[in-house]
């Protein structure tokens, strides 16, 4: 049976500590219900990671020996806001904790979304408005 070398250990122990802590509900947070508005918190999770070892030897020492070995390991981690997602009744939002747009391009891509939904909604009215203002046709002349 091959011998396993500890950086192996090492390192599969860093990365079970840091499953512990970056679960699911790390990044999409407890929902927080005020009235009939549900507000889910939603993050982003950055993780650095890094191990190492060296492996040392005495002038003693026998071939088929054990080299003595020093090692470390370990890893950071930023949690960040990124959004909430409002939740009443049927309507989902989602509202960004980024500052708001820098200029127009920006401004106005971030909106294309909700004047779409608008000017539907209009021109649905006003289809509704003519059929209802539209004679009916009875057939006679």
């Amino acid at each position: 049976m091959e011998k396993q070398h500890p950086i192996g250990d090492l390192m599969t122990t860093t990365m079970e500590k840091l499953r512990e802590i970056a679960k699911v509900d790390t990044i999409i947070g407890q929902p927080i219900r005020a009235g009939e508005v549900t507000i889910i918190p939603i993050s982003k999770l950055s993780v650095g990671f890094a191990s190492g070892g060296s492996d040392f030897t005495s002038k003693n020492q026998k071939p088929e020996g054990d080299n003595a070995f020093g090692g470390g390991s370990g890893a950071g981690m930023n949690l960040s806001p990124v959004a909430f997602l409002i939740v009443k009744g049927d309507t989902v939002k989602l509202m960004p904790v980024a500052p708001p747009a820098a200029n127009t391009v920006d401004r106005v891509v971030e909106l294309v979304p909700e004047v779409i939904d608008k000017v539907t909604g209009f021109v649905e009215k006003q289809q509704e408005k003519k059929a209802a203002d539209k004679p009916e046709d009875t057939g006679a002349y």
